[in-house]
């Protein structure tokens, strides 16, 4: 939360406007928030269909894992039988592989593209992957 008000100071040029713990509280649990983010990165869980099984809106399950989301990556991925390497940068990966003489593929089929609507011009043109 910290790194989130970090962010919003340096947009707006000041500091709050609210007194400290005003405002509305969060519907969901710091350890809750943990858990949906996990759920959301490791199992693709749509947000509504966790938003249904918490109770909450889906902009409620949104928002925690925009919030949460920072955090783990900020941390780096651990190497397994590296106890104190932590690859943080797409780089690190890069130089790690090449000092471990390992060849690195990339799979990219599952990014989403901005694919015309149907029956709109340049659909049939349009190629994903």
């Amino acid at each position: 939360m910290a790194s989130e008000e970090g962010r919003l100071h340096n947009r707006r040029g000041r500091g709050c406007l609210r007194a400290a713990g005003a405002g509305t509280n969060h519907q969901l649990v710091f350890t809750v928030r943990i858990i949906i983010t996990l759920a959301v990165l490791r199992l693709q869980l749509p947000h509504a269909a966790l938003a249904v099984l918490y109770g909450v809106d889906r902009s409620t399950i949104t928002r925690a894992v925009h919030e949460i989301r920072p955090l783990p990556a900020a941390r780096g991925f651990a190497v397994p039988g590296h106890l104190v390497l932590r690859l943080r940068t797409l780089e690190d990966v890069f130089a790690y592989a090449a000092a471990e003489g390992m060849e690195l593929r990339l799979d990219s089929t599952g990014d989403r593209g901005c694919r015309p609507g149907a029956n709109r011009p340049g659909r049939r043109a349009f190629v994903s992957g």
